[in-house]
């Protein structure tokens, strides 16, 4: 995956994740937020129905307190006139539109009912209404229940109206009753006094709310202003008798109203059982409702009701959908439009790496002149800064490297060119050797010849082997043929080298220790080729103590490989040369006193060995080489011997 793609896609799951959870924190917020609203406009709903409903009280009980003031009302009660009280009630029976007009005496017993006047005398102080306004001889109005006998006494047609069939509701409190009867009424009670103040009795009206819906129409009418939503009003009026819907504009799927359903247990524990006010969203017989219900008290603070409204929440459903989803929409576009921008800002941002790239690939394919040649502002241009300084430094170590390389080629075909000479001059050499050697075994076999001269011979035979063995190994050098090896105690090696050069005249004052562990196992190796690699050690030591020193060859063993060390207490090597000593033709020796080959080809008969050619120096103590060879184990050497 490109860097582009990687970064483009986590640019894009963070605009996705952030603008995800913001519209799903602003979704629930706005929904959380919008109910509120709803609730807080249903309360309100709900105190102007409460205001409605008590203006409807209100209403009452100023019509009777006119009529209470007539003179013939009056009469009539102090029992002096009763057939003009009689034409008088009558008339405000009519008038007022209540289902109950009656005239009590001071006693609390009915003295005339307009509405049922075959009864009367009945006793009717136990009516909180009546009770109070014969006690307190004040107007009193309220909300009352009545019994089914109570209402029979004020006429037939209010107890058909009290009586509900109890419809099966969803979530409602379980009952096993299957009728109500009794009937709640909303009434006055205005006591009448004559001059002096003494109570001549109470004139009591009401109405009675059990299938009354010109009071819940006229609080829908005032307080939602005949909002319609898809053919349905947005709000809905309710009185509940206890739990009982009496009066209601809240519609059955049939349309009819639907009276006889209840309240769902939930709110009968918070407004019956706890006094307390019910605001939330609720399924209402056919639909959602944002709902709000309050208790409705009779005059003795004994709950006995509830007054409910609720608004439809399809609507405010509506009004909510359509704002989340232009909310949603505005995501959405803001979403594309950021991922637009993200991808020609992404590639803006990139387009440095594109040519990064491009110079990279150039350079790997040779055209080692190829730069980024561009420097945007920010990290970016330090990035193709150094990589600029980097293909700069590139193209300076290749024109190095193609320096040291033509350098190292004119030395290998030199190297080269020295090698054939030095075949031709090993063949030349070879011829008259072997001469020697031949004429030198032929004098070793004379019978007259005395000690000094056959050990003379023997010696003679002895180097002139030797010089044949170094002959040939200069072949074998310039022909790159493989040694050939043996088993070798490489004790006996150093024995056999130190032997040849104790005698030379350039050892006369070196001092040479020998310091052989004779536990080193054995070596698989060309003696003649380590000889040599020993003498060139032996005499770069040599040459090194000019004036005189120590050379000390001491071996040892260790993990299965044996350790020749070659040291001098002599003028030692520079630091800056420690690199170089092993490179053919580098030397420190002035002009004619050396070919700079030796440690090469020592380093390479080693390496040939399998093994390793190490030094140590320090300028003015003293030079330590030392020879690491693998060693062979005994079944090994079984099989070579």
């Amino acid at each position: 995956m490109t860097v582009r793609f990687k970064l483009t896609m986590a640019f894009i799951a963070v605009i996705l994740v952030a603008n995800s959870v913001l519209s799903l924190v602003t979704v629930k917020h706005v929904g959380r937020v919008w109910l509120e609203e709803v609730q807080t406009r249903v309360r309100l709903d709900l105190n102007s129905a409460r205001a409605s409903y008590n203006n409807h009280l209100d209403g009452i009980v100023r019509f009777l307190q006119a009529a209470s003031l007539h003179r013939v009302i009056a009469a009539g009660a102090a029992k002096s006139n009763r057939e003009e009280m009689v034409d008088r009630l009558q008339k405000v029976y009519r008038n007022g539109g209540m289902d109950i007009v009656s005239l009590i005496g001071p006693d609390g017993r009915v003295l005339y009912r307009a509405q049922n006047p075959q009864i009367s005398g009945d006793d009717l102080s136990a009516n909180p209404l009546i009770e109070i306004a014969l006690k307190k001889r004040s107007t009193v109005a309220g909300t009352v229940i009545l019994s089914a006998e109570d209402l029979e006494k004020e006429g037939y047609d209010l107890v058909k109206r009290a009586r509900f069939k109890l419809l099966l509701t969803p979530k409602a409190r379980p009952t096993t009753d299957e009728y109500r009867t009794d009937g709640m009424v909303v009434a006055a009670a205005i006591p009448i006094l004559d001059s002096q103040g003494e109570l001549l009795g109470v004139l009591y009206g009401g109405d009675l709310l059990n299938r009354r819906y010109t009071i819940v129409d006229a609080i829908k009418d005032e307080v939602f202003a005949h909002e319609i939503f898809e053919g349905k009003d947005i709000g809905t009026v309710t009185i509940f008798q206890g739990d009982l819907r009496i009066s209601t504009n809240v519609t059955k799927q049939d349309g009819t109203r639907a009276v006889g359903t209840r309240l769902s247990d939930v709110v009968y524990k918070k407004v019956l059982d706890q006094g307390g006010i019910w605001a939330d969203r609720a399924f209402v017989v056919n639909d959602w409702y944002i709902t709000a219900y309050e208790p409705i008290r009779d005059p003795t603070e004994k709950i006995i009701g509830a007054l409910y409204v609720g608004l439809l929440e399809a609507p405010f459903a509506h009004k909510q959908t359509i704002i989340i989803g232009v909310f949603l929409v505005i995501v959405l576009a803001t979403t594309l439009a950021s991922l637009v921008l993200l991808f020609f800002v992404t590639k803006l941002v990139l387009r440095p790496i594109g040519q990064i790239t491009t110079m990279s690939r150039k350079v790997v394919d040779g055209d080692l002149r190829a730069r980024v040649g561009i420097r945007p502002p920010g990290e970016m241009g330090v990035l193709c800064q150094a990589i600029d300084a980097m293909a700069d430094a590139v193209e300076q170590r290749e024109e190095q490297l193609k320096l040291a390389t033509r350098q190292q080629i004119g030395r290998s075909e030199k190297l080269a060119s020295i090698g054939r000479l030095a075949a031709g001059i090993a063949h030349e050499i070879n011829n008259p050797l072997t001469g020697v050697l031949t004429f030198a075994h032929l004098l070793r076999q004379k019978e007259n010849m005395d000690e000094q001269d056959k050990q003379d011979l023997d010696l003679i035979i002895n180097e002139t082997t030797r010089a044949g063995e170094i002959v040939r190994g200069l072949l074998d050098f310039a022909r790159e043929r493989p040694a050939v090896k043996e088993p070798l105690e490489i004790n006996e090696v150093i024995t056999q080298t130190l032997r040849l050069i104790r005698g030379q005249k350039q050892f006369e004052q070196i001092i040479i220790e020998e310091k052989l562990n004779d536990n080193v196992p054995r070596i698989n190796g060309d003696m003649n080729q380590l000889q040599q690699v020993l003498l060139n050690l032996s005499l770069n030591a040599c040459e090194a103590m000019s004036d005189g020193g120590t050379l000390t060859i001491s071996t040892e063993s260790q993990n299965n490989k044996a350790f020749v060390k070659v040291t001098d207490n002599g003028s030692g090597i520079k630091k800056e040369h420690l690199d170089q000593i092993f490179e053919p033709f580098f030397s420190t020796k002035p002009a004619g006193k050396g070919t700079g080959l030796g440690l090469s080809v020592s380093y390479g008969i080693i390496q040939q060995h399998g093994g390793n050619l190490e030094v140590e120096s320090q300028e003015g103590k003293g030079t330590t080489f030392t020879i690491i060879l693998p060693c062979v184990s005994e079944s090994q050497t079984d099989h070579h011997s």
